[in-house]
C-alpha cells in the first residue's frame, strides 16, 4: 500500500521540470539510502558508527540528511566502520 508521501511523489514527478532535478539527485538519494540501510543492517547507531570510525556523529548525521558532501575516502571510512566494502559502479543509461 502506497503511503502519502509516495502518491504525492508521483504527483510531482508528473511535472516535468520536477522529475529531472529528481532525476539529477537520484544518486544523491541512493547513496544516503545505501549507507542509512548498511549501518541499520549491523544494527549499528550513529554513535556507534561514528565511534568505529572516528568521524564526528554530527557529520554522518549529516551525510545521512543530505546536509554533507563526503568525499570518496571519507565514504570507505563509513565502510570499513560497517565492515563492509564501498563498491561504486557505472550502468549504462
Amino acid at each position: 500500500m502506497k503511503d502519502d508521501l509516495d502518491v504525492l511523489l508521483e504527483e510531482y514527478l508528473e511535472n516535468s521540470e520536477f522529475q529531472k532535478e529528481w532525476e539529477n539527485l537520484e544518486p544523491e538519494f541512493n547513496a544516503i539510502q545505501a549507507l542509512i540501510d548498511a549501518r541499520k543492517s549491523k544494527n549499528m547507531t550513529q554513535r556507534e558508527l561514528a565511534q568505529r570510525t572516528g568521524i564526528d556523529q554530527a557529520d554522518i548525521s549529516k551525510i545521512e540528511t543530505g546536509n554533507g558532501n563526503p568525499t570518496l575516502q571519507l565514504l570507505k571510512r563509513l565502510a570499513d566502520g560497517l565492515d563492509m566494502i564501498l563498491k561504486l559502479e557505472f550502468v549504462p543509461k
